[in-house]
């Protein structure tokens, strides 16, 4: 099962069927859209999804994906899973607009990190970031992300696609300081 995932200030619950309206107008930005590589999907296929999220990946236990919540208010998604962009475990993250630039996207890739090496056991995740998404792409270098290579699309668009080893409870310093281990 997801397990409920908690940061500074946010809270990462699975999604319950209350959340879908949330959901789908996140995914029905054009900004959270443009910025995430994505086509605008249309009202009902994202429905379709959630509802999907509820009875496929959840109780099949196919990947993790959350609402991630500050103080009782919606402001995103998040995901960690395998996909066949990267070789290995995916982070999926998406704002909505109004919570960009104040450093949460830093806090949710942070706590995706931390699960994908505690609970997952994972000791390195991938990234995909559209290349003119230089605000991300920045979060990403701070983080400790390495860029591996480009993607191009059909469509002619690039992608940047990025690794970053995990860091586990067990490598933080006391004090919270995190050990950066070198990319092989």
């Amino acid at each position: 099962m997801t397990p409920e995932l908690h940061t500074d200030r946010l809270h990462f619950l699975p999604y319950r069927a209350e959340d879908e309206d949330h959901f789908v107008s996140l995914l029905r930005d054009e900004e959270v859209c443009r910025w995430m590589g994505q086509d605008l999907v249309p009202e009902p296929e994202l429905r379709a999804l959630f509802a999907a999220i509820l009875t496929e990946v959840y109780p099949r236990r196919r990947f993790d994906v959350w609402g991630v919540w500050q103080d009782g208010v919606y402001v995103g998604h998040a995901e960690v899973k395998k996909t066949g962009n990267v070789p290995g475990h995916e982070l999926v993250a998406a704002l909505a607009p109004a919570y960009w630039g104040r450093g949460l996207g830093g806090e949710v890739v942070t706590g995706l990190l931390r699960h994908a090496a505690d609970d997952l056991g994972l000791t390195e995740a991938w990234g995909m970031v559209g290349a003119d998404n230089t605000a991300s792409l920045a979060m990403c270098e701070r983080l400790g992300f390495r860029y591996v290579r480009d993607v191009v699309g059909d469509d002619g668009s690039v992608t940047k696609m990025m690794r970053i080893p995990t860091i586990s409870s067990a490598e933080r310093q006391p004090g919270g300081e995190e050990r950066r281990m070198p990319l092989g």
